[in-house]
């Protein structure tokens, strides 16, 4: 049907009229697109235990088909000399389904390049012998090469897509300039899970990554990598990020259909979808759904039939889109210059308590609001640099783990401990101390054009709380006659913690964190030292505490004023915020363990 331009006028006016109710009710609709993708990776050999790795390629393939869903095949090298893989994958794969490279590194393939194996086995997860980083720089690109002349004699062509559970710059960098790989997938965010360290990184969606840094957001086009990198897995909004406090690894609680609570848990997956699929997301939302092989069938049976038939379901239902990894990193480069704001709006708690987490993240800097019953806090806040370089950029692992991580404002994990946990928390201020400022029901969201999100709540003893996410600034402010006066926010981390806080000074604090230093503007607010270590005070000014993460702002050196921030250290042991050398191994796969 042909419409006349201007009857587009009136359908517009609707069309914000709903969203304004909508708004109004809690739970804004942004209007980004809701992408999933398929992503099955396969390996060649699993030393950890006798399990059949083509059944799990046989049974996904069988349910794609059925459902008609596109996937993404991501082969490791040991898969890629594996004939009976390689002949099922070309004789039953879908048309719309795409094979690329999944880079972990293995015993044929180093020794295909000309370097001595140093594994256990033939694959070996531990990080400075399974992944790139634990190799030089040029030994890396000899891995790739190897990689590629395989991949290309067995599918005639060179992938567009790879993924890793970690994938360091020298790398991606050389799958881009030299082979045109144009999407690339990481683990989710997590802290010593398999002895590796991913933290305060893209919550979820994707980011075009820094060229000094595969984990670090770049800020400008002139420097970032324009290869779009999507985080896997699709944590639990509420619960992934406090799983393990106290301890020296996380616990999993994600989309693969083998944990429960998790993707293998009906009731979990229906609340999953349902908060990532109905709730503001700014530019889009997403979601990576599948399993790697080497879990084997069984473990994986239950949880991924009900993911494939609810994902065709909303499919047929036009919600969603599920597409490849690569046609989702093509639209992202054709629709973005830079990274876009994303948001993850969690209102329900999987558990049915009174517990709600929202994320928002832009390529400046991202944050976490966290509620439980009337008590809310900023649980986690990092800021993004570009000249913040990797550990690997020029040097290698030699240990059995590794971090990558961002710059913390706020480390709610690592700068808590059980009972004494770290926030940014609303106080007012009364005889003798301060007291929480409590908010009763729950926060109401709305997407404040393509890249602001907009949350409030009201007060339990009047006026309302409200936030305000813009890409390069975050404001906290009290409306309504009956709100407090005498307010604003105390920085706290648990004791005997040390945070990278270097000083503070009347509107701003400094960090210096593996030896880059930066700083966190809050604007008018006055800023100070309470008495106790472990406790910074930030009043309001004119009724708002304002962070600013403009790059000329948080990114100087706060030890001498105009200075340019240093490098990072870089080094071939990890940093401050790290695991144990030896991490006690899981007592279940948990990605790599």
């Amino acid at each position: 049907m042909n419409f006349r331009i201007n009857s587009w006028k009136p359908a517009q006016a609707l069309i914000l009229a709903l969203a304004a109710l909508l708004g109004q009710a809690g739970a804004g609709r942004a209007e980004g697109p809701d992408i999933v993708n398929i992503i099955n990776f396969i390996r060649g050999v699993e030393p950890r235990s006798h399990v059949d790795l083509v059944e799990p390629v046989e049974r996904q393939i069988k349910l794609a088909r059925q459902h008609r869903l596109p996937t993404t095949w991501l082969i490791q090298y040991d898969a890629l000399i594996r004939p009976d893989i390689i002949e099922l994958l070309k004789r039953e794969i879908g048309p719309d389904d795409e094979i690329g490279a999944w880079i972990e590194v293995v015993q044929p393939q180093v020794e295909a390049a000309g370097i001595k194996w140093r594994g256990r086995f033939p694959w070996d997860w531990h990080v400075n012998v399974g992944f790139t980083h634990g190799y030089p720089v040029e030994e890396r690109k000899k891995l790739m090469d190897v990689y590629m002349a395989k991949f290309k004699e067995v599918f005639g062509k060179h992938p567009k897509s790879a993924g890793c559970w970690i994938i360091d710059a020298p790398t991606l960098n050389y799958l881009h300039d030299q082979y045109g790989v144009s999407a690339a997938c990481n683990c989710k965010d997590q802290s010593g899970t398999d002895g590796y360290t991913l933290w305060g990184g893209y919550w979820n969606q994707a980011y075009y990554p820094s060229r000094l840094n595969a984990f670090m957001p770049a800020q400008t086009a002139e420097r970032q990598l324009n290869v779009p990198v999507f985080r896997m897995l699709g944590s639990d909004p509420v619960h992934q990020y406090d799983q393990g406090i106290g301890s020296s690894w996380q616990g999993v609680v994600t989309l693969e259909p083998v944990y429960r609570p998790g993707g293998g848990d009906p009731k979990w997956i229906d609340w999953f979808f349902d908060t990532n699929f109905n709730r503001p997301n700014l530019a889009f939302s997403y979601m990576q759904a599948g399993q790697e092989n080497s879990f084997g069938w069984p473990a994986m049976s239950v949880g991924l039939t009900y993911q494939y038939a609810k994902l065709a379901a909303l499919r047929d239902q036009r919600k969603i889109r599920v597409e490849t990894l690569g046609e989702s990193g093509k639209w992202f480069r054709d629709t973005f210059k830079t990274t876009p704001a994303s948001a993850v709006v969690a209102l329900e708690d999987s558990k049915g308590d009174a517990n709600r987490s929202i994320w928002y993240e832009s390529r400046f800097y991202r944050v976490n609001l966290c509620w439980e019953g009337d008590q809310w806090r900023i649980r986690d806040l990092h800021v993004f640099n570009q000249d913040y370089a990797e550990r690997y950029l020029e040097k290698h692992e030699t240990t059995a783990v590794a971090t990558y991580d961002t710059l913390p404002v706020m480390d709610g994990f690592h700068w808590s401990k059980p009972g004494d946990i770290a926030g940014i928390r609303g106080v007012v201020h009364a005889s003798g101390g301060s007291q929480p400022l409590r908010t009763k029901g729950e926060p109401k969201v709305q997407d404040a054009g393509a890249d602001s999100l907009v949350v409030s709540c009201e007060l339990a003893a009047g006026g309302a709380l409200r936030f305000r996410c813009d890409p390069t600034k975050l404001a906290v402010e009290l409306t309504g006659t009956s709100a407090p006066d005498d307010w604003g926010l105390e920085m706290t981390w648990a004791k005997d913690e040390q945070p990278p806080v270097v000083n503070v000074t009347r509107h701003a604090i400094g960090y210096r964190h593996e030896g880059f230093g930066y700083a966190l503007s809050c604007g008018a607010s006055e800023v100070s030292r309470v008495n106790s270590e472990n406790k910074i005070r930030i009043e309001e000014a004119r009724g708002s505490v304002t962070f600013s993460f403009d790059s000329d702002e948080s990114s100087s050196s706060n030890d001498e004023p105009g200075k340019p921030p240093q490098s990072p250290a870089s080094g071939d042991s990890p940093g401050a915020l790290t695991v144990p050398e030896t991490p006690a191994p899981p007592t279940t796969p948990a990605q790599d363990s």
